[in-house]
């Protein structure tokens, strides 16, 4: 991979985990595991593997676990910095709060610490980055789509070739966001620094100017929820 291809990373790991409780009383949500590594293991084992090296992961609930669990990221080749929250600053705020410490030149990959994708293809994401950074419209963001899960029929976004929209129109399917992106700082840039903050509201502003696109993918992707969901994929991956 060509070193000027490469992004930085931010993975998520500021959600309390409610739904997951009673597991998530005594541990981070990404650090639960799957074949004996954790949510977060899995990502940071990709990222490695696609030559990316610098890596941010904010925290609020039980976040010195993290930071005990992973340190530097030397034991996986990679550079690993922390954006600590105190309580967390929802998505959109906790990419704004981390920026400083991310300093992205432009673009950067964004993954939800809570999904799992044992499959997901690093490299062609940072193939994408360099073809927004190409791209006349300079892209705010793109987003990767997935079929509808069971717990979320309605979906989220509708796609259309490579265009994502917050409305229906002619040959354009509804989808679930995945939780995996590629974001422009400017995205951010009329946020409040350290307020909370959502994503969606700042994804549907973007898609109203067509400064959204995104991909629809079919390889193995999980929202990690529930204890259920858990056990189910320990029982399909172990």
């Amino acid at each position: 991979m060509n070193k000027s291809n490469l992004i930085p990373c931010f993975l998520l790991a500021a959600g309390r985990g409610e739904r997951m409780r009673p597991l998530t009383d005594t541990l981070p949500k990404p650090l639960l595991k799957i074949q004996n590594k954790s949510l977060l293991v899995w990502h940071l084992e990709a990222l490695a593997k696609a030559n990316i090296q610098e890596v941010v992961i904010n925290h609020a609930w039980l976040g010195e676990q993290i930071e005990s669990t992973l340190g530097n990221g030397q034991q996986f080749g990679l550079h690993i910095q922390y954006s600590p929250e105190g309580s967390a600053l929802e998505t959109a705020g906790g990419i704004c709060k981390a920026l400083p410490i991310i300093a992205p030149d432009d673009y950067f990959l964004v993954i939800n610490g809570d999904v799992f994708s044992p499959n997901l293809p690093i490299a062609h994401l940072l193939a994408t980055a360099s073809k927004m950074r190409a791209d006349p419209n300079k892209p705010l963001a793109h987003l990767f789509m997935v079929p509808n899960p069971v717990q979320h029929p309605e979906g989220d976004f509708y796609l259309r070739d490579s265009v994502v929209s917050n409305s229906k129109s002619t040959g354009t399917e509804k989808l679930t966001f995945s939780g995996i992106g590629i974001y422009h700082k400017d995205l951010f840039k009329d946020l409040e620094f350290g307020a909370p903050a959502k994503l969606a509201p700042l994804l549907r502003a973007a898609m109203e100017h067509n400064k959204v696109t995104g991909e629809k993918y079919s390889g193995p992707w999980h929202d990690v929820g529930t204890p259920q969901r858990l056990q189910e994929l320990k029982a399909a991956y172990e």
